[in-house]
């Protein structure tokens, strides 16, 4: 582990962005850094770290939520030039390798007359056949080739750095890969961490509960509902990150095709302002010190609707030591939050 850079008893919680632009928080210890999810550019990641005054340096590790490019968009290079490892479940190392690995795709269309189009290559390489007819043709029927449903191969286990690779021989290198499974708690240096399953659609999606020198932090973003796992996991939390996407009215009548705000809308897409607030009224224990509302939508939101809301829903509980309510920004980073 790096040197501590801060006193040995200080967590601290950064939301660097937060959107769909691009997802990115630091919770830092006196002995270790984390970067949760790498969703902005590496240089982005790092004009933002130094602006609250984190150096990326110090970083021990990356963990990664789910695959989806908002949450890994700067993994690649800002896991290489650090050189430190990434921690995935291995279904969502699986889907960031297949999204990130160039393939070539086609329609059934151009397939078909790939396939006409070896043939006819074939034939045309074939001798000219001998005049016995008795003597059987050898390769008279050949395997068509595999149609382009499947055109993308998974990789099984940590990518190997063979032959010296920096990454642009190999766009799936890491300088070290680690598993984890939700369900199961591991730690980072002096980081608990205990990973549960959320319902999104992408592979193996997770939220976190983090543990430091008796400190809880809950972080539940990319959720269709709160089912009742993540409402035990997010129970007696020091600060609570909760999505709250988008207002009902502002998603049905707005610009998105009709397909995308039924994702949303889903039980495998996004946390409404209606539902973040009920959760927060009627299954929140109301223990945190912070309530931060995270992954506002830029065009299906207001931050003033999302605030009313949730403080609805707090129904005078706020105060100086619990529910203080805060708006994490895809802009800017919000400040810290030190415990």
């Amino acid at each position: 582990m790096r040197q501590p850079r801060y006193p040995q008893k200080m967590v601290r919680f950064t939301v660097l962005a937060s959107g769909s632009k691009g997802n990115s928080t630091v919770i830092s210890t006196g002995r270790t850094r984390v970067l949760v999810d790498a969703g902005l550019s590496c240089r982005e990641l790092f004009r933002r770290m130094k602006l609250t005054g984190e150096d990326p340096q110090t970083l021990d590790a990356i963990v990664v939520t789910h695959e989806h490019q908002d949450h890994i968009n700067g993994l690649s290079v800002t896991a290489r030039k650090l050189g430190i490892p990434v921690y995935f479940t291995e279904a969502t190392h699986r889907a960031w390798m297949r999204w990130i690995s160039p393939r070539r795709q086609m329609t059934y269309a151009q397939w078909v007359e790939m396939c006409r189009r070896q043939t006819a290559e074939r034939q045309a390489e074939s001798p000219e056949p001998e005049a016995e007819a008795d003597e059987p043709e050898a390769e008279t029927a050949s395997v068509a080739p595999t149609p382009p449903a499947e055109t993308a191969s998974a990789t099984a286990g940590a990518p190997e750095s063979s032959a010296g690779s920096s990454g642009k021989t190999d766009p799936t290198w890491l300088p070290a890969v680690e598993y984890f499974e939700a369900g199961r708690p591991f730690e980072i240096g002096d980081i608990h961490l205990s990973p549960f399953t959320i319902p999104h659609d992408a592979a193996d999606p997770v939220g976190f509960v983090f543990r430091a020198d008796g400190v809880r932090l809950g972080f539940a973003t990319d959720l269709g509902y709160v089912p009742p796992n993540v409402k035990a996991q997010l129970t007696g939390v020091d600060l609570l990150l909760l999505e709250s996407n988008h207002d009902l009215e502002m998603l049905r009548d707005g610009p998105y095709p009709w397909s995308v705000k039924q994702r949303v809308l889903s039980r495998v897409g996004h946390l409404s302002n209606d539902a973040a607030a009920d959760f927060l009224e009627n299954s929140y224990d109301g223990q945190a010190a912070y309530v931060i509302l995270a992954h506002l939508s830029e065009n299906n939101n207001l931050p003033e609707l999302a605030k009313v809301a949730a403080e609805r829903a707090l129904n005078g509980r706020a105060s100086l030591l619990a529910n203080h309510l805060l708006l994490a920004s895809q802009t800017e980073p919000l400040s810290s939050i030190y415990f």
